[in-house]
């Protein structure tokens, strides 16, 4: 069954009530840019050298998925995450031995929220276009290109674009630029199957807070912006009949917005 309200900060970006004073405003304001320039910032593991940290601190070993893969890191690198210098500090790590257990995470995902600590980005990297004024996608031959990215998920046992599963991972670790950074490279995707999208937003819903609109803002604008292929997908058909998500409530409410954008235009 689906759910007959908004929270207050959905309500705000998808309801009308907030074009009644500004006139325009829809889903579409938290829609990502694909070719708005930005400041480039430094690494992570750079910032927190200029802020008096060491790369000569101690290693952490943690200890990831099922499979228990093990990744090393700088205390003072995991520890620009809230998250990770609460583990450091508290009860969390294995005293002895410095290790911190991570068994829900995926080996392959953690690994690109450690490029990103050490490097600012992760594979594939942003690359900006000056020619095109945009954003694209650096291939391994240095090359700029689409790359569309899933991960193998154990916990939903299937495919998820890579992208949200990092979006919503920097949202536990308080990542917000590694935030940043996935949605933007969510923007770019294309190809990307129905099934794929609606699982991904799905996973999207059940692992970010409900004050944090963004990620499920770009599910709605990619869904409207498919609905020509989401109207014949079984699949859609499918999870609308099965319901059980507050995500076909905003699509709901997000295609209504559309329409009546569209009609005030008209």
């Amino acid at each position: 069954m689906f759910s007959r309200s908004l929270s207050r900060s959905q309500t705000e970006s998808f309801s009308r009530s907030r074009r009644s004073t500004r006139t325009k405003t829809s889903f579409r304001e938290h829609a990502v840019s694909k070719d708005r320039p930005e400041r480039t910032r430094k690494p992570p593991a750079e910032e927190a050298l200029q802020l008096g940290g060491t790369l000569t601190s101690s290693i952490i070993t943690l200890v990831v998925g099922r499979e228990q893969r093990l990744f090393a890191a700088h205390e003072d690198v995991l520890c620009i995450s809230p998250f990770f210098q609460a583990a450091c500090r508290g009860q969390f790590m294995e005293a002895q031995n410095k290790r911190i257990y991570l068994p829900d995470e995926e080996p392959e995902i953690f690994s690109s929220v450690l490029e990103y600590l050490y490097k600012g980005d992760y594979y594939p990297r942003l690359v900006h276009n000056k020619r095109k004024n945009a954003w694209e996608f650096e291939t391994s031959d240095g090359a700029a290109g689409n790359v569309e990215s899933t991960v193998y998920h154990h916990g939903v046992d299937g495919e998820l674009l890579k992208d949200t599963v990092i979006y919503c991972t920097a949202e536990k670790y308080g990542l917000d630029e590694l935030k940043r950074v996935a949605l933007r490279k969510q923007g770019l995707q294309s190809g990307i199957q129905c099934s794929t999208i609606l699982s991904s937003a799905r996973y999207a819903y059940a692992n970010t807070p409900e004050t944090d609109s963004k990620l499920r803002a770009h599910y709605l604008a990619l869904i409207i912006r498919s609905r020509g292929t989401f109207k014949r997908s079984g699949t859609m058909q499918l999870e609308m009949l099965a319901g059980g998500s507050q995500l076909f409530f905003d699509l709901f409410v997000a295609l209504c917005n559309h329409v009546d954008d569209v009609t005030s235009i008209a």
